[in-house]
This record gives C-alpha cells, sequence and structure tokens, in this order.
C-alpha cells in the first residue's frame, strides 16, 4: 500500500480539478442535523446543537447560507431530535433556497438518516454535510472530483496536526481511501473525516439492510475498494459538539452576519 507525502498529496488532489462547471447548481444538498447534543446539554439544555445561536443565528442557517453561497439551491434537512424546532424556524425564516425535510421518528444513525431521505434526493450525485461542523470547501471542485474519479463516494479530508479525537483516514496515491484508522491509533499529523461527503445514488444500494447504522463506521469503511476517495484542503473546519468548541466557533464566526 503506498504511502503519500502530505504536501504531494493536497497538490495532486487539488491539481486535478481542471475545468470548473456549474452543476453544482443542480445537485442537492443534505445536511444530517438530527443529533441529540449530549454533549452540550449543560449549555444548551433541549435545543438541537445545530440551533445552537452565534451571532444570533442558528448554526444550521449559517450552514444553509454557505451552502447557498456555493451556489446549491435545493437542501434536504435531516431532523430527529426535536425536529419541530429546526422546521419551524425554516418555514418561518425564507433563506433563498429550496428546503425539504426528512423526517426521522426514531434514532437511526447517519447512515439511516440518510438511507431515510432517499426519495427526497433526486439529483443522482448529491453532497452530505454533518450539521454540527464546517469546512468551507469549494463545493464545485469537490464535485468535479467526484465525478472524474467516478466515485461511490467522497470524502472532503483534512490534515490536523493531532487526529487522536477524530479517527483518521489513510489513502492511495490515487486519492482512493484505503483504510479508516480509529482514534487510538492514529499518528500525528494525520488526514481526518471533514464531515463533507459526495455521493452516487449507487451508494444507497450498497448500504446495510437495516434501517440504523452510521455512515462513518459501518458504510465508509465498507466502501473501501469499492469507490471511496478523499478530496484534500488545506482548510481548517470547524465542530460544536462540546462547549468548548462550540465557543471557539464563536469566536471564529462572530463577525458573521
Amino acid at each position: 500500500m503506498a504511502k503519500v507525502k502530505n504536501r504531494q498529496l493536497v497538490v495532486q488532489c487539488q491539481g486535478i480539478i481542471f475545468i470548473m462547471s456549474n452543476d453544482i447548481k443542480q445537485i442537492d444538498a443534505v445536511i444530517l442535523c438530527g443529533g441529540l447534543g449530549t454533549r452540550l446539554r449543560s449549555v444548551l439544555g433541549a435545543i438541537p446543537k445545530v440551533m445552537a445561536e452565534i451571532n444570533d443565528k442558528p448554526f444550521l442557517d449559517i450552514l444553509v447560507q454557505y451552502l447557498k453561497g456555493q451556489g446549491v439551491a435545493r437542501i434536504v434537512l435531516c431532523t430527529g431530535h426535536q425536529a419541530q424546532l429546526v422546521e419551524s424556524y425554516f418555514s418561518s425564516n425564507p433563506v433563498g433556497v429550496d428546503i425539504g425535510f426528512s423526517r426521522e421518528e426514531i434514532r437511526l444513525g447517519t447512515g439511516g438518516a440518510l438511507k431515510n431521505a432517499k426519495e427526497k434526493i433526486k439529483s443522482d450525485n448529491f453532497i452530505v454535510m454533518n450539521g454540527d461542523s464546517l469546512c468551507k470547501v469549494d463545493l464545485s471542485a469537490f464535485l468535479e472530483f467526484h465525478k472524474a474519479k467516478r466515485a461511490v463516494a467522497s470524502i472532503v479530508v483534512s490534515e490536523v496536526k493531532d487526529a487522536s479525537d477524530f479517527g483518521g483516514i489513510e489513502m492511495n496515491e490515487d486519492l482512493s481511501i484505503s483504510a479508516f484508522r480509529e482514534k487510538e491509533s492514529v499518528a500525528f499529523g494525520s488526514y481526518v473525516n471533514a464531515g463533507v461527503y459526495c455521493f452516487n445514488k449507487e451508494a444507497f444500494s450498497l448500504m446495510p439492510d437495516q434501517n440504523k447504522f452510521s455512515l462513518e463506521y459501518d458504510l465508509f469503511p465498507a466502501l473501501v475498494n469499492k469507490g471511496i476517495y478523499g478530496f484534500c484542503v488545506d482548510k481548517d473546519f470547524m465542530d460544536i459538539g462540546t462547549p468548548e468548541r462550540l465557543e471557539k466557533a464563536k469566536d471564529t464566526l462572530g463577525d458573521l452576519k
């Protein structure tokens, strides 16, 4: 299995993108926003973590505006915990894009939530984002990479100095993903999952039969050697999964209007 030098990998990954297009306007985006936010209960109470306010605006609204700014015209929100709060907010606050909802009545996990939204997704390729993190990747470039690789699934990966809190990703020279490493077994200076994905609808046929499963722990490892690739970005990403990270996100995004 080939080793890839980090800096060379970033250049190669970005260098693949030669011709940009407006295809991003034709694809759907899905945001997974049904998490309980257990670690944030001390500061949010029963409020869903995706609705944590930053500069008087829910974090989820910031994600929607990011997608809108990238050219995405249709977004599906996969809701779960306190779904009515999310749905009520976007029903009452028009954001300039078509918003649809896919509600899970029981907890399905990240994979099950996406599977549950299958009938809501119209485009052959589609973007998926975690609802508690943000990595400002060029989605047009990401989509073109995904299509050029003819991938079933592609993951935006970012290099971090300490991946021990995330788990690591290993790639071959062609940027196909060769392994996912648990948090305890990763080295410093590893690539990590930045919470932004691109799928082809073929991925639905490769999902587990059960309705409840995880993208990260069940589907992605099963796709190794079956068309899953890493799109490397030299960008930081943030998540709001803990009180400390939420405060850091507020500091970073505090001047956002």
